[in-house]
């Protein structure tokens, strides 16, 4: 083939190329209005809340709409969707975009710490013989009260676990029996650590709660959205808990449960549901609440977020999502931590050993 012809061939080629490229238009970025409107009429139609703290998402709509369209970037946008949900006051609302992770944090951070696993550590734990980690709980008997602190809701909890660990605090090792009610047994009763829990599975809620629970009782109706009404919700749907084991294992004795603000979602849930248990007694500084199971979705950009999508309403009718109050009121102070004590650990001590 001749140099002419490779040259009329390489020309009819590239204006062919140009002409596809006309009409073969190339996918638009989605546009801000079009991310934002997706956001707001989701959250709008399915979270669960805006009656419970009396939120005007209208208003919101205009406010942050204009700000989101002017948005120069990606940063500037996340930063308008983001101010728009945090006036939902929700620990459970959220935006990943990779570059951040919109939060809302006030549920803790405007109060006291009151916890400290350090001081817990070196002066409960490590000194003690009886110092187990069952998985992903700390155990350990301290002055004749067993002791457990669960970090997380997110660690699995099986059956078998709470089985070990409410033996390991009845069995009496030198006579090698049960000592369910004595106070002459191991243990005079067991504290429950559930500050600084954030959450995780309900699942692992339940399964602790029903090891210490007697009889069936119900604890909870959960209501689930089910249409774009703000007020648009299903029927009750009652939640129970029961002890499934043998019978001769129940823990009969005095339990107290540890809790602060920074105990959420399932940690609010899991005390809210003891607290309906006769020999348990709520100790400590209210939950952060948390009360609504948050579902995911995605903006048209990728971006993921998560929000808030049933009520829970304890058996007395309470909203839990504003939290949970204790039924003794103990705050920590900085000369303890300092000296190495947790007053809430040791007034816990005091209590279960006085009853």
């Amino acid at each position: 083939m001749s140099l002419r012809n490779i040259t009329i061939l390489l020309l009819l080629f590239l204006a062919l190329s140009s002409c596809e490229r006309l009409f073969m238009k190339e996918e638009p970025e989605p546009e801000n209005a079009a991310i934002f409107d997706h956001l707001w009429e989701t959250v709008d139609e399915k979270y669960s809340f805006f009656e419970d703290k009396n939120i005007d998402w209208d208003s919101a709509r205009d406010v942050f709409r204009p700000k989101a369209i002017e948005a120069r970037n990606s940063v500037e946008l996340f930063n308008v969707l983001a101010d728009m949900l945090f006036i939902l006051k929700d620990g459970h609302v959220n935006i990943s975009a990779g570059i951040d992770l919109s939060r809302n944090w006030d549920w803790f951070l405007e109060y006291p710490t009151n916890f400290n696993f350090d001081v817990i550590e070196r002066n409960y734990l490590a000194p003690s013989e009886d110092y187990q980690i069952s998985g992903p709980i700390h155990n350990t008997i301290i002055d004749s009260v067993g002791y457990m602190y669960y970090e997380s809701f997110s660690n699995n909890v099986s059956t078998s676990l709470m089985d070990y660990l409410v033996l390991k605090f009845l069995i009496n090792e030198e006579e090698e029996s049960f000592q369910l009610n004595s106070l002459d047994g191991p243990v005079a009763g067991i504290i429950i650590d559930v500050r600084n829990n954030g959450g995780g599975s309900i699942s692992n809620a339940f399964t602790i709660a029903n090891r210490f629970a007697g009889d069936r009782v119900k604890v909870a109706d959960w209501f689930y959205k089910t249409g774009p009404d703000h007020d648009d919700f299903s029927r009750a749907e009652e939640k129970f808990i029961e002890f499934d084991g043998n019978e001769d294992y129940k823990f009969n004795k005095p339990i107290v449960v540890l809790i602060n603000r920074s105990s959420y979602s399932s940690a609010n849930f899991f005390a809210s549901m003891m607290s309906f248990l006769p020999n348990v007694t709520l100790m400590g500084d209210q939950t952060g609440g948390g009360g609504g199971l948050p579902i995911n979705d995605e903006l048209p950009n990728g971006w993921r977020y998560r929000f808030s999508s049933t009520r829970t309403l304890d058996a007395n009718g309470n909203n839990i999502e504003f939290g949970v109050k204790p039924d003794i009121l103990v705050q920590l102070d900085s000369t303890g931590f300092i000296e190495g004590n947790d007053r809430m650990i040791e007034e816990a001590i005091d209590f279960i050993k006085s009853q």
